[in-house]
């Protein structure tokens, strides 16, 4: 059984056109501005079957078929790889368009068979060296590059995705990093997108507090800077 948090039935910012996005329940990261703490844990509160999910999917088709697809966001999607293979297939065989969106840090049997069913992976490089990403996710930078350099060696389209937050990594370094993946052929995109704290009611709610409470949301004219040195 899959473990699900949520849907987003009509869901427009996680990969090409109109889309039906999967939040699965469990995280390998504990990001301190992560935008849906109520995704981290991993607990089966609610779970469908491969077939059962598909079916929810296709009440939407005539919505996402033609231009959109599906997302699978969380959490982390790859930490139930396994239990996910079905679902693409099932999809797959229906023409379905999948994205993945991830934060690359697992690469199994598993996961390489779910990437050869994907058609674009969203892929969050958070921070542009192992000091920072040790700092603001618990984790390092070395596996979700390895992640990233498997894509490009099996040519499979890449959106990178990161979120911009001021004083930490909206910094020529950064950039530079960034810069460097365009040069991959495989890299459609460079996503950034702007620290928000819209996610604050979560943790209150969950009566946690909220790591960043303290730094100020990212404003769109440092994101349009950003851009143009890209």
């Amino acid at each position: 059984m899959i473990s699900i948090n949520s849907y987003q039935s009509l869901g427009a910012v996680d990969g090409p056109g109109v889309r039906f996005v999967v939040f699965l329940q469990g995280c390998n990261f504990r990001c301190k501005y992560c935008h849906n703490p109520e995704t981290l844990e991993f607990k089966e509160d609610n779970t469908v079957s491969p077939r059962e999910l598909v079916s929810k999917i296709e009440r939407y088709k005539s919505f996402i078929f033609e231009k959109g697809g599906v997302t699978f966001s969380g959490g982390e999607p790859l930490c139930q790889a396994d239990k996910l293979i079905e679902v693409f297939e099932m999809l797959k065989e229906k023409g379905y368009h999948i994205a993945l969106d991830t934060n690359g840090s697992i690469l199994n049997d598993s996961v390489k068979k779910l990437l050869e069913l994907t058609d674009l992976v969203l892929l969050d490089l958070k921070m542009p060296d192992n000091h920072l990403y040790r700092e603001y996710t618990g984790c390092e930078l070395d596996m979700p590059f390895e992640f990233f350099k498997y894509l490009s060696s099996v040519n499979k389209r890449v959106w990178i995705r990161q979120v911009i937050i001021e004083g930490v990594n909206d910094t020529d370094a950064n950039i530079d990093f960034l810069r460097s993946l365009k040069r991959y052929d495989n890299v459609e995109k460079i996503e950034l997108l702007p620290f928000k704290k819209l996610c604050e009611t979560k943790y209150s709610q969950m009566g946690i507090e909220f790591p960043m409470k303290a730094f100020k949301e990212t404003d769109y004219k440092t994101i349009e800077r950003l851009y143009s040195l890209l």
